[in-house]
Order: structure tokens, then sequence, then C-alpha cells
């Protein structure tokens, strides 16, 4: 799964990375947690990427009330096309969720320490996310959004059996506007040699936590 995650790069590289035509003002994030207003990048009608904040937790347009978000952070990529919560959006509905990192936590004993895991480069990645609009009970619009995940690969299965799909640079468009049957392809655990992790302290586990601190790598235990 994905419960946690870092997005701390700055808004003018984020235009240039991800080419964005428009881009929200953001803030560093070190502790994203879920039911919070997250960057999702998004095509136009015309096909130019723009970044806008939705809810993490998707609410689908059918649901009757927007609790249904908090069960619907993530979603496995092996049924999106046949989970009613999903399908619509996996169809119509894919985004790009602009990271510098995720944590993930392993049980050691009696504890479950963190981890932190980034690119090997250091640079921005990108989560495969679906989004939805959903119209509230006063009428105004909602856009929600989640973080699609696929079986580990070697280097986080010693950590959990799930993690994130990071979709490549040169695929973020395939993501965005192929077909589903085109994009399902890139849902695979993401290659572990280009992936880094390193344990961090305890203090990440408090969702009002913040700062760069978080991510610094723990010494002699957490």
């Amino acid at each position: 799964m994905c419960g946690r995650y870092v997005l701390k790069a700055p808004r003018r590289e984020l235009i240039s990375r991800f080419r964005l035509l428009q881009c929200a003002d953001l803030e560093p994030r070190y502790n994203i947690a879920p039911s919070t207003g997250i960057p999702a990048i998004i095509l136009t009608p015309e096909g130019g990427r723009v970044l806008e904040l939705m809810h993490w937790g998707l609410i689908p347009s059918w649901a009757k009330d927007a609790s249904i978000g908090h069960r619907l952070i993530n979603a496995r990529g092996e049924s999106l096309a046949e989970k009613p919560s999903f399908r619509a959006a996996f169809k119509r509905h894919r985004c790009l969720i602009p990271a510098d990192g995720f944590y993930e936590w392993q049980q050691e004993g009696s504890i479950k320490q963190p981890w932190y895991i980034s690119l090997a480069t250091g640079e921005p990645m990108a989560f495969a996310g679906l989004w939805e609009t959903w119209k509230t009970p006063d009428g105004s619009t909602l856009h929600s959004t989640c973080i699609v995940t696929t079986g580990a690969n070697d280097l986080m299965r010693p950590i959990h059996e799930r993690m994130p799909v990071i979709i490549e640079p040169d695929e973020w468009q395939d993501w965005l506007a192929s077909t589903p049957e085109d994009a399902a392809s890139l849902i695979r655990p993401y290659q572990p040699a280009d992936l880094r992790k390193w344990k961090v302290g305890r203090r990440v586990n408090k969702p009002t936590e913040e700062g760069p601190g978080l991510v610094e790598e723990a010494q002699g235990g957490s």
C-alpha cells in the first residue's frame, strides 16, 4: 500500500519536470497523509498537463457520501478494470501523483520500523493515480484521487508486500491518455536498482509531524 509520502520539490521544478501548463501553489510536505489535499496531474481537453489539488481518498461519482473515500486511498492495480469503485476512473480519469519519496513500515519484533524510499537519482517520481468528480450535498464539485499499487519488487519485499505503481517519465503520457488496455501494461513493480531506501525515525508515525528531519536516516535505530 501507500499511506504516507513526501513532496518537497519546488513548484518551478515540478513545472519543468512534468511539463505543466499550470501548477497550484505548493508548500514542501514531508508527511502527506490521507484525507488531505494532494497534488494530481491530469490532462486538459487539449492534451496538456495541469496540476490540481485533490482530496486523497477516491469518492466515486455514484457515492452517497464522502466517507467512502476513507477506504479508497489506494487501488490494487490488478483489479482496476473490475472493481466498481475504480473501473470508471481507470477508463477515463487517470492521473499522475508527483512525489519525492514514500514511507513504508516493516514489522520488527514488537515495533513497526518506518523506511523512506525514493528514486536513486533523488528526482521527483510519479505514482499512477485515478481521480473522480463528486457532487457534494450543497451542489459544489469535489475532485478526489487515489494511488494505484502493485506487488513489491525485490527492494521493497522485505518491508512490505505492496508498493505504489511508479510510472517511468517516457510513459507518463501513456498512463494519462492511452486506452485502458495499454495503461494496464504499465502496472508493474518498479525496477529495484533505480530506487534507494533507508530507515527513518518513528516520529513520522504521527500524521501531525512535519519537516525535513522526518526523511533523515535514523542513527543507531529509531
